[in-house]
């Protein structure tokens, strides 16, 4: 009889551990889920600052603006490679990719202005960042530039340009300074021109240019990883000898820049909540019909970045 009861006492005693164990289990599995669905929530509505209890970081956002077409291969390994950059230097921001869907040639600077028009109220200084271009280097500091435009991206440091009044890349500016020169011009379709046009705009409205001193890294601050065979800039050297005569006189700027706005969808690289901004420029004014019209006009339009679509890719 009293083997029978401890035979007993042990099948309750390991029904009992296996419904504890179980109970347990089952906790975990629906915080894993929990958790997973939260930080997907998270990164999709992008609306809280990553970093924004900790008081060590700067009360300031950075818009990242990414002047964009056909570069789906370089922008995933772009976008989750800058996210981290900035999080490991605390700079709150906001990622842009202004997509150009339309006949037109590339025009970076029309982009830019885009981008800053669609990102100046919830962030408060830009950066203009070609998407090619991977920062190497956690003391390129992209910290507020109070002082002026800072120029990451400088001779000293880009892979490929090393002329002294080169402006382009990288360039980052606070809001208010953007704002005097009336952003970028809207004339320059095709490669080339359109930073050396804005450091006229700079001379003119007395900003002094910065650009970070000390680094040890030299050419190897950025990691280029454009492939020209594949991707050929649009670039043709009699068009490029023609702009050079070109003078928009900040006659042109994001407070005139004609657009349609085809669509915007949040979506996430690799963890990195990125914006993606569909538009298609117009082009209107004779003075700009002879630079924007491109040479093989049969060419379909490069196709928007649908939600679904970027999901996959990323």
């Amino acid at each position: 009889m009293a083997r029978f009861s401890t035979v007993k006492f042990c099948f309750f005693w390991l029904i009992s551990l296996t419904m504890v164990i179980s109970w347990r289990l089952l906790q975990c599995i629906q915080y894993q889920k929990l958790s997973k669905t939260s930080l997907h929530k998270g990164h999709q509505s992008n609306d809280r600052r990553f970093g924004e209890d900790d008081k060590s970081w700067p009360n300031h956002t950075l818009a990242v603006v990414i002047p964009f077409r056909d570069r789906f291969e370089e922008l995933q390994e772009f976008a989750p490679h800058i996210h981290t950059f900035l999080n490991k230097q605390k700079i709150h921001h906001k990622i842009y990719v202004v997509n150009q869907v339309d006949h037109y040639r590339f025009n970076r600077a029309a982009l830019i202005n885009v981008g800053y028009l669609l990102s100046k109220d919830d962030c408060d200084y830009i950066v203009m960042h070609d998407v090619d271009l991977l920062p190497q280097n956690l003391d390129l500091l992209y910290d507020y530039p109070d002082k002026g435009p800072y120029h990451l991206a400088s001779p000293e440091y880009h892979p490929l340009y090393h002329y002294k009044n080169f402006i382009g890349g990288v360039l980052m500016m606070a809001n208010k300074h953007f704002e005097l020169c009336k952003g970028m011009s809207n004339l320059f379709w095709g490669w080339g021109r359109e930073d050396d046009e804005l450091y006229v705009r700079f001379r003119k409205n007395d900003l002094k240019l910065h650009r970070p001193t000390g680094l040890t890294s030299g050419y190897e601050t950025f990691k280029h990883i454009h492939d020209r065979r594949n991707r050929p800039r649009d670039y043709n050297r009699d068009d490029y000898r023609e702009k050079m005569k070109l003078k928009d006189g900040g006659r042109t700027g994001f407070h005139n820049i004609k657009y349609e706005l085809l669509s915007s969808h949040a979506i996430v690289i690799d963890e990195a909540p990125v914006q993606i901004i569909n538009v298609a420029l117009k082009c209107e004014s004779e003075e700009e019909k002879r630079w924007c019209e491109k040479p093989l006009t049969k060419k379909a339009a490069p196709a928007a970045v649908k939600k679904d679509d970027a999901g996959k890719r990323g």
